[in-house]
């Protein structure tokens, strides 16, 4: 284990003292969620900028509401209850006693849903605390800390019975989800090799000092804003893919994965690393003597993944956020009949597309455009991220309101989220492969 890593772990370790212990100090043996009866109540752990987002949009609609929310940050919490006036709602109770204080909206409140939106470290002990008590469980992405996370949301999940929803919103992407359709209808043929990544310049996000999310400066910890408070630390102390789902959850869809195909082994490397640094010297509030020109950073510029499936098919992943770059999840699908590529716009169909030549992949995304995207277009219009927040946000519901399976269960929450500690293990021994556990325990083969 490399020192950064441990530093990290170790560092980790002690600011969530307790979180274990936390999601133990229930008095009432575990409990299920109930069938809902009318409006769904929906607790909020973490009213961040994330989870003001989902505020927002629950409040905008008619079948539920948010009754309670946890939040020790008093400035998180102001911008949260404009959110309330907004939509002249009435305000909800709030937990905001410190960090630990969401175990006492777990014992106390009667909810039917809670949706947890923290800093990544908080992840997995607030759903296994939220699981155990029986609450149906919405877990924002993240990647995961260490392997044995993974297994305690799954270990935990089958303990109890209660559902975790994991919430990927680029899964309903509107071209992701026209793409899904084409690989149905078998467009592109047996499917060989993907690439996906999270390839987005967050320099302005991972040292902010203002009071608005890319109000850039060169602060972060304590002395930053928003994620900058927690977020930068990760690439001090790491060097892997740090956030692998927004690319992985949709290439699991087009490839089966945990239902017939799963992952099996990964092997990563990690370029050098300037980006953050150089981001500090040149930025008009740093400078060469500023006290974060001396911070030594462990996250490559450019992570790059390689992952083999048991079906056979490759998968390329890209982390790419210290560098400047236009936004970009890099989707790439490719068979035996054709490929897109997302960062081009355009596809190859053989047989179709003239000689070897790309053609603009639009008229194709239209005449395939998924039916909820059809169906639901204008009730997205304005939601978060191009409108797919809207399509993730009312899955979420129904599959509560209607008692069905998450479609984005707890065991791609676990396959998803190990990425990034296999990719850490694999940077750390010189590239070597990691195996992937099977976190369905065979179940893969079969689930559908």
């Amino acid at each position: 284990m490399s020192n950064s890593r441990r530093r990290f772990l170790q560092k980790t370790s002690l600011a969530t003292a307790g979180l274990g212990l936390a999601s133990n100090l229930f008095s009432k043996p575990f409990r299920q969620p109930k069938p809902v009866k009318g409006k769904l109540n929906i607790g909020i752990i973490g009213s961040g900028l994330r989870g003001q987002s989902h505020i927002d949009l629950i409040l905008a609609r008619k079948d539920c509401r948010v009754t309670c929310i946890a939040e020790p940050d008093q400035v998180m919490l102001g911008m949260t209850r404009k959110i309330f006036d907004k939509h002249n709602e009435k305000w909800p109770t709030i937990y905001d006693l410190g960090d630990h204080d969401y175990v006492e909206l777990l014992n106390k409140e009667k909810i039917d849903a809670v949706i947890i939106s923290t800093p990544w470290k908080w992840h997995v002990p607030m759903a296994v605390a939220a699981m155990k008590a029986g609450v149906y469980t919405g877990l924002e992405v993240s990647g995961a800390i260490s392997i044995d996370e993974c297994w305690e949301l799954v270990y935990t999940h089958e303990q109890t019975g209660t559902p975790l929803y994991f919430l990927e919103n680029v899964c309903f992407r509107r071209d992701v989800m026209a793409v899904l359709n084409m690989v149905r209808k078998n467009m592109f043929g047996e499917l060989i090799h993907l690439e996906c990544g999270y390839q987005h310049d967050l320099r302005g996000v991972k040292f902010n000092d203002g009071v608005t999310p890319y109000n850039s400066g060169v602060e972060f910890g304590e002395k930053g804003f928003s994620e900058a408070k927690w977020r930068t630390w990760h690439s001090v102390y790491r060097n892997g893919d740090l956030y692998p789902t927004h690319g992985i959850g949709p290439v699991a869809q087009w490839i089966n994965l945990n239902r017939g195909n799963r992952m099996e082994t990964i092997v990563s490397m990690a370029s050098k690393v300037r980006g953050l640094h150089d981001y500090v010297v040149n930025h008009p509030k740093g400078g060469k003597n500023h006290p974060n020109a001396f911070v030594e950073f462990s996250l490559g510029d450019k992570v790059t993944s390689i992952i083999k499936c048991a079906k056979g098919e490759t998968i390329v992943l890209h982390h790419d956020t210290n560098l400047p770059r236009p936004y970009s999840l890099g989707f790439r699908v490719q068979g035996t009949k054709g490929l897109w590529m997302d960062v081009n716009k355009s596809l190859h169909i053989e047989g179709i597309s003239p000689g070897h030549s790309w053609e603009d992949a639009q008229p194709y995304l239209d005449e395939y455009d998924h039916e909820v995207w059809k169906t639901h277009e204008q009730d997205a219009e304005g939601a978060g991220h191009g409108g797919m927040d809207w399509f993730l946000m009312d899955s979420f519901i129904k599959c509560r309101l209607e008692d069905k399976p998450p479609l984005f269960d707890v065991y791609d929450a676990a396959s998803w989220m190990a990425i990034t500690p296999l990719s850490e293990a694999s940077i750390e021994s010189g590239g070597a492969p990691q195996s992937f556990p099977d976190f369905t325990n065979g179940e893969w083969r079969n689930r559908r």
